[in-house]
Formats: structure tokens, C-alpha cells, sequence
């Protein structure tokens, strides 16, 4: 896996990882549509432990589509959004894949939440799709 790196529109924060993203996708909810001022925010989860995170990141909560917590973590500087800590997936941290230095190591794997998608957003025919929450396997 080569190394994925990022940073805010500033620069004050940076991130890498070597770590291979657990799930990837594009959220389409409203909560996501409003933190990401566009259509969706489209996301990767690694584990938190192999992230590493250099400047000041501050978190504002809010409650995410499970009912459950959802920590965003974003630049004091410049405001750019870049992580966010679910309740849902303990462990694991999501990297808005706007903030990499190279978006083209960005696939998502799944659409969640196409049921609050915006009307004028186009979601591919042949993508995976779930309107709300993908199901929980059991014992996950």
C-alpha cells in the first residue's frame, strides 16, 4: 500500500498513513451535505492508531445517521474538514479524500445515505447503494 498524505487548504494540518483503508465511500447525508457545503462527503476509514496527524485539529459533535456520535475534526486555521471519529466504527478514523495530496488513490466502494442524496447530485447506475446505513454483519 504507498503511503497516503494529506493536508488542510492551509497547510497547518498534515496526515499520512500506510495503513490500506478499511472501507471507503461517498456519504450522502444531510449532515455531510452540510458539513461538506457540496452533494456528499466522500470518505476513507483507517484505523486510528495508524493515522498520524501533525498541527491543531479541533472537533465539533453532532449526532450521525446511526443516532450515535460523530466527532469532525477540522483545521482552526483554514476550517477545512479532514476527519471525523464514529461512535458507529470504533478504532477507525474517516479522511475527507478531498484533503489528499494525491485524489487519485481515492475509489469509493459504496454510496450510504442515497435516500437524502440532493437532486441534482449524480449517483453511477452501477455503484453499490444502500439508502441509509450499509446492514451490520453480525458480531461487527
Amino acid at each position: 500500500m504507498p503511503m497516503l498524505t494529506g493536508a488542510c487548504l492551509c497547510g497547518a494540518v498534515k496526515y499520512s498513513t500506510s495503513a490500506a483503508p478499511v472501507i471507503s465511500g461517498n456519504c450522502h447525508c444531510r449532515d455531510c451535505q452540510r458539513s461538506s457545503g457540496s452533494a456528499y462527503a466522500p470518505v476513507f476509514f483507517v484505523p486510528q492508531g495508524a493515522l498520524s496527524i501533525r498541527g491543531e485539529v479541533r472537533y465539533y459533535q453532532s449526532t450521525g445517521g446511526s443516532g450515535l456520535p460523530v466527532r469532525r475534526g477540522f483545521c482552526p486555521v483554514c476550517g477545512s474538514q479532514l476527519f471525523a471519529l464514529a461512535e458507529l466504527m470504533p478504532g477507525l478514523i474517516s479522511v475527507r479524500a478531498g484533503t489528499l495530496d494525491d485524489t487519485r488513490q481515492y475509489q469509493s466502494g459504496v454510496e450510504i445515505f442515497v435516500s437524502q442524496a440532493a437532486v441534482w447530485d449524480h449517483i453511477p447506475d452501477e455503484a453499490l447503494k444502500f439508502d441509509t446505513l450499509p446492514p451490520r454483519t453480525p458480531g461487527a
